[in-house]
């Protein structure tokens, strides 16, 4: 499939600035609409990307669409108010969203939806144990059923320079002597910002992922636990972990579910009743080498490198 125009819904994000960049290195146009055009300004330098101001279904957002070849969607949320099957939030982002842009896509030609989901997503929505991933579930249905060529990526928790997960439990330790965790034993198998970004782009142009639902994952296991303590030990700020016992996770999870920007929720303490692990490797059609966890030692070192030169310099 040929590729001149793409419109990457969530662009000026996480996981959307690194898929964003590849297109960019490929000489390909990028449109990147944004309710806040602040947001993306990371963006602007790069020579063949739009920053269109737009809110899902106006005229700026159906203009940004024509004469796009593909979409990507990485629109998503991590807490909603609660609803049955799920609340208003993760209703709007997850399965609302990728309806109206799948269908707008078709409606503009596009030839290709990539759209990124969970892993953990069933095909039964009322068997999952979250309103995010039976969300997540409904959204992936609205978009098969939508019209338009798609694949659909399941990544399991994705971990990077930038991320919210890794960088987190290392600032946390850097506060506290001693790190109470909820779901300590709940299994992830932790995916390379950078494979999830080649994955996509390279799912915009296979023919043979046309219509297909793939996981995503790196190479190794681990238990959450696992993954904040070596967060805390590449980071230079070891703590000993507190695996809370499942009433005391709870609790937790409803505490900080509360805060104004929420660490955890009670969603998520449920989402982690199911195992985050994929059911076999990367379809090697999407042309990625998992990158294992440990690279993150790299920046997490450099981040605890610079925590204590800002100390030594305060107490001279």
């Amino acid at each position: 499939m040929s590729l001149e125009r793409v419109l990457v819904a969530g662009g000026a994000g996480f996981i959307g600035t690194h898929v964003v960049a590849r297109l960019c290195a490929r000489g390909i146009r990028v449109v990147v609409p944004t309710r806040h055009r602040q947001r993306a300004r990371h963006l602007l330098p790069l020579p063949t990307v739009e920053v269109v101001q737009a809110r899902a279904g106006d005229a700026a957002w159906e203009a940004a669409l024509a004469g796009c070849d593909a979409v990507v969607n990485l629109a998503g949320v991590l807490h909603s108010r609660w609803g049955d099957p799920y609340g208003p939030e993760f209703r709007a982002a997850h399965v609302t969203f990728p309806a109206w842009l799948a269908t707008a896509a078709r409606r503009a030609g596009a030839g290709r939806i990539v759209h990124v989901s969970a892993l953990g997503v069933g095909d039964d929505p009322a068997a999952l144990p979250s309103m995010y991933l039976r969300s997540k579930a409904d959204g992936e249905r609205a978009v098969r059923e939508a019209g338009l060529p798609y694949v659909i990526l399941r990544p399991s928790v994705v971990f990077g320079p930038e991320d919210r997960f890794l960088n987190t439990f290392a600032r946390l330790q850097r506060l506290f002597p001693v790190l109470p965790l909820a779901r300590a034993d709940a299994r992830f198998q932790p995916v390379f910002v950078g494979d999830v970004a080649t994955a996509i782009v390279n799912a915009l142009q296979a023919e043979s992922l046309a219509g297909r639902t793939l996981e995503l994952a790196g190479p190794e296991v681990y238990t959450l636990g696992e993954m904040v303590a070596l967060a805390g030990r590449w980071s230079g700020h070891a703590r000993p972990i507190w695996a809370l016992p499942f009433t005391l996770g709870q609790m937790q999870a409803g505490i900080l579910g509360a805060l104004p920007k929420p660490l955890m929720s009670s969603d998520n303490f449920d989402s982690m009743r199911i195992d985050n692990v994929a059911s076999g490797p990367i379809d090697p059609d999407l042309g990625v080498e998992p990158t294992p966890l440990a690279v993150a030692q790299g920046w997490l070192s450099r981040h605890g490198s610079r925590l204590a030169a800002q100390q030594a310099r305060a107490h001279r």
